[in-house]
């Protein structure tokens, strides 16, 4: 595809700090489209709560003077903050009321993005959806694209804030979707349940920041005694299993386990930020992680086993083997998709095993093979596959 508008829709801000698929995609779309990514709308509950946050004030100044927030951020991509604030409706009960409102949070959403197509000229346009579920409810019908692409990426049944309305309004946008792209088969397999054009396109990863030829070991790791077992990513108790961190700090007391990101509540209140061996060093600019995680001797995801992890693509996963790290991870039904290059566990006891196996197995030649591995993967390849299937 080129030369086409694309508008790209999803949950998470352009300025997010932990990244997301739905941004790479987007820079992706940008080498030869144009594309609208449309930053998530104000909602009232977030400007009641975090009125002082310096985007939200941002988003209100454009909401204040009723005009429509487009700035070109590269060649070709234009960020949409949209001109007006949300209902916040998810703890409204099934029924008329919620259906209603929500129906005006997608009309004044539609609304925006109309004014920045026809600014931009975008007079025909591919609708992307990454996950926008309730604000994105209405809006195949609201804009009228050429085709809707619906991009699952996640298990939603589990999370507590999409138990109410949102997996009910997932399968209905997934039913509408012209094409359902998902970045696991176990997404794919349950998107077909509700559209036979569901595909697995796998997932993408930009490998460009994690090259061990081009990193140095971040000055705050070279505090830390080794060896240093790493994770990357957002700590939350949704997805992670603290008490497996737990025990493998506790069962090896010489070991450093190194947790970078930002903390969920439950996190936050753990024992682990009781354990001497346990460092948490807090949220980090993406551009930064690689030279953190050269310093790792093993790198770990440590997930639960559950509806949300079962399908679920771990990004992390290819960033870690990019720098040639070993990798212990959980062994959920996606996971063995990496058997051949990382060691999967199956409870605390076998977790530890398998760290303790990866720090002694550790060579080049395996470092090289993981580099080799990552490499097959890449959001150019994943976005081909997109416009095949379009």
């Amino acid at each position: 595809m080129k030369n086409k508008n694309i508008i790209v829709l999803g949950q998470q801000d352009w300025e997010s700090a932990i990244g997301s698929n739905n941004i790479n995609i987007a820079r992706e779309f940008a080498r030869d489209n144009k594309v609208i990514y449309v930053d998530n709308a104000l909602d009232r509950k977030t400007l009641h709560k975090h009125k002082d946050n310096v985007l939200v004030k941002k988003k209100l100044a454009f909401v204040n003077k009723k005009e429509i927030g487009l700035e070109e951020v590269m060649p070709n991509l234009w960020i949409l903050y949209p001109s007006s604030i949300m209902e916040s409706v998810n703890w409204l009960p099934e029924g008329m009321v919620y259906n209603f409102i929500n129906k005006i949070n997608n009309e004044r959403l539609a609304k925006s993005i109309r004014k920045a197509a026809k600014q931009l000229h975008f007079d025909e346009f591919y609708l992307f959806n990454d996950c926008l579920i309730s604000k994105g409810l209405h809006l195949k019908e609201l804009l009228n694209p050429i085709k809707y692409i619906y991009y699952s990426r996640d298990n939603f049944s589990t999370q507590p804030y999409f138990q109410k309305h949102a997996i009910r309004e997932e399968r209905e946008l997934i039913a509408k979707a012209d094409l359902v792209v998902a970045n696991s088969g176990q997404l794919a397999q349950i998107a077909r349940k509700f559209n036979k054009n569901s595909h697995d396109i796998g997932q993408g990863c930009d490998l460009s920041l994690y090259d061990p030829s081009k990193t140095t070991i971040a000055p705050e790791m070279q505090k830390i005694a080794k060896p240093i077992i790493g994770y990357t990513g957002f700590l939350t108790s949704l997805r992670l299993d603290i008490q497996l961190i737990e025990h493998a700090a506790i069962s090896h007391q010489d070991w450093q386990i190194v947790l970078i990101g930002p903390e969920d509540d439950t996190f936050k209140a753990s024992n682990l930020h009781n354990l001497p061996n346990v460092h948490f060093l807090g949220n980090k600019n993406p551009n930064d992680l690689a030279d953190y995680i050269r310093a790792f001797d093993v790198t770990i995801n440590p997930q639960l086993v559950n509806e949300l992890t079962r399908g679920n693509y771990p990004r992390k996963i290819d960033e870690y083997l990019a720098m040639g790290k070993p990798v212990v991870a959980t062994k959920t039904e996606f996971m063995s998709y990496f058997e051949a290059f990382c060691y999967l566990s199956t409870n605390k006891i076998n977790f530890v095993a398998m760290i303790e196996k990866a720090l002694n197995e550790d060579s080049s030649e395996k470092q090289q093979k993981r580099v080799e591995f990552a490499h097959t993967h890449s959001w150019e390849k994943n976005v081909e596959k997109i416009y095949a299937l379009l």
